[in-house]
């Protein structure tokens, strides 16, 4: 069973920093693209950023050079250092696991940006 569990969220203030932790099992973790994506109120899930099976990065736009995706192979683990953080970074952030046709995503956790 697939299982991609997320923790660190929190209430931060304006300018703040948090990390978010992905946990992943059930899956051979080093073939996998992992990213986060995020959901705020009356919006559509965007992308925050992903990382390849070869440590390539992408991010989205409105986190660039604040936001740094990062992973360990040997630990299942895919992580999010978010740095000078906005009130629009305010929503609901997923882990996701994706390779060919597999697409996996975790429960969410809510990240609150305080102004």
């Amino acid at each position: 069973q697939v299982q991609l569990v997320e923790s660190g969220g929190g209430l931060v203030q304006a300018g703040g920093s948090l990390r978010l932790s992905c946990a992943a099992s059930g899956i051979i973790f080093r073939f996998y693209v992992m990213g986060w994506y995020r959901q705020a109120p009356g919006k559509q899930r965007e992308l925050v950023a992903t990382i390849s099976s070869g440590g390539s990065t992408n991010y989205g736009n409105s986190v660039k050079g604040r936001f740094t995706i990062s992973r360990d192979n040997a630990k299942n683990t895919v992580s999010l250092q978010m740095n000078s953080l906005k009130p629009e970074d305010t929503a609901v952030y997923y882990c996701n696991a994706a390779v060919s046709q597999f697409n996996y995503w975790g429960q969410g956790t809510q990240v609150t940006v305080s102004s």
